[in-house]
């Protein structure tokens, strides 16, 4: 059961779990890969962190929702800042990242290489 500080501390990291497209668990259903959050001394919730490859579909879905339009909509620039962005987070390490980046920009696996060339000389 849990008590009211227990409730604020869940209401507390919830956006935090759902930005990283976590799921959130009572603590006896955690795996072993999962987080196991302690308030207070005890084991409050348990957070089951996304694969690699959902992030980055998480991590799309969200710019998608901040542009307020398909991403492949936006311009050059904005696109080339998009990717900017995603490789910082490194989600070029992803297996298929680029293919998935650049299915969701509307280019070409060569332009989001392009993009990526780009920062580097620069």
């Amino acid at each position: 059961m849990t008590g009211i500080g227990d409730q604020a501390f869940i209401t507390a990291v919830k956006p935090l779990v759902d930005a990283m497209g976590g799921e959130m668990l009572p603590p006896e259903q955690a795996g072993e890969d999962d987080v196991v959050l302690t308030w207070e001394g005890a084991d409050v919730v348990a957070v089951r962190l996304p694969q690699l490859a959902d992030s980055l579909d998480h991590i799309l879905a969200a710019l998608e929702r901040k542009h307020g339009k398909p991403l492949a909509e936006l311009d050059r620039k904005a696109k080339q800042e998009i990717v900017r962005s995603l490789e910082a987070r490194g989600a070029f390490s992803v297996r298929h990242g680029v293919e998935t980046v650049a299915s969701a920009l509307g280019v070409s696996r060569f332009t989001v290489y392009n993009y990526l060339n780009r920062e580097k000389e620069a």
